[in-house]
């Protein structure tokens, strides 16, 4: 599926896509229903952790457009899923197969997203954030390689630059060269939250490939969640692993896949809706 007429603007919604495809796993006992796509005051886009979340239009034009040619047949699921895979390739990474045949679920709540780890969240934290979803920690390391792609928000990471763990001074564990740069964008008391790349290589920032891995074991990991991964002693050997092989695009959409089918809704669950934003 074409989710844009050009190689640039497919470029452009890359993390966008790929974060909202992170983000469409909540709590229950479902995996991929486009519920973060339904509006609502209590939907999944109102809890903190959705708020950083943006492409929604994308999907909206993308759901238009298949529902000229095709009325009710392809879910709002299928087109993340399909969207994502596409600009994966078009960053330079590994065009995958996907399965497709999902349903969208009705009911979207915030409470629903209390698992999905946060920035700050601990190695530990994370990996068990992820089992409850079926994924090992190997799946976990391959799936933040998205981040090679990734922008985020200062607020997001403020506190390693000026107040870690409430202590008053900077995290101790990033680079000093990269602590100079984000404050420069991330000034401490800044009414404007700005973004930065989580890639900080700006030679491949833009490009699926393997490069956020050999980031983060110098230290220059945007993320606490991220950086915490290259020096925790049971995953850090993974992390250089990823880093130095030669099958990085190929492991990453496997893991890609194997997010895309958890627990997904199919046959007579659910709905094919006609509008992404509202159930039918």
């Amino acid at each position: 599926m074409a989710m844009a007429n050009s190689k640039a603007v497919a470029l452009a919604v890359g993390f966008i896509l790929l974060n909202l495809t992170s983000h469409c796993y909540d709590v229950e006992d479902i995996g991929c229903d486009a519920s973060i796509l339904l509006d609502g005051s209590n939907s999944e886009k109102t809890a903190p952790a959705n708020l950083s979340v943006r492409g929604y239009n994308v999907i909206d034009d993308a759901k238009a457009a298949v529902e000229k040619v095709c009325p009710g047949v392809v879910s709002c699921a299928d087109i993340i899923i399909m969207a994502t895979r596409d600009v994966i390739s078009f960053s330079g990474g590994r065009r995958h197969s996907v399965q497709t045949g999902r349903r969208d679920g009705r009911v979207s709540l915030a409470r629903n997203t209390q698992s999905l780890p946060s920035p700050s969240a601990s190695v530990s934290s994370a990996i068990r954030a992820f089992a409850r979803k079926g994924l090992t920690p190997t799946d976990m390391i391959y799936l933040l390689g998205g981040h090679t792609i990734g922008v985020a928000h200062c607020s997001l990471f403020q506190d390693r630059l000026y107040n870690f763990q409430n202590m008053g001074k900077p995290d101790p564990t990033m680079d000093l060269g990269l602590l100079t740069s984000l404050r420069k964008t991330c000034a401490q008391n800044a009414t404007v939250d700005r973004t930065v790349n989580l890639d900080q290589n700006p030679l491949s920032s833009k490009v699926i490939d393997k490069s956020f891995y050999s980031q983060i074991m110098l230290r220059r990991g945007v993320l606490q969640t991220d950086q915490e991964l290259a020096l925790d002693p049971l995953n850090k050997s993974k992390v250089a692993a990823v880093a130095a092989s030669s099958d990085f695009n190929t492991k990453f959409g496997q893991a890609m896949v194997k997010m895309g089918a958890m627990q997904v809704l199919t046959g007579t669950q659910g709905e094919i809706r006609q509008s992404c934003r509202s159930i039918n």
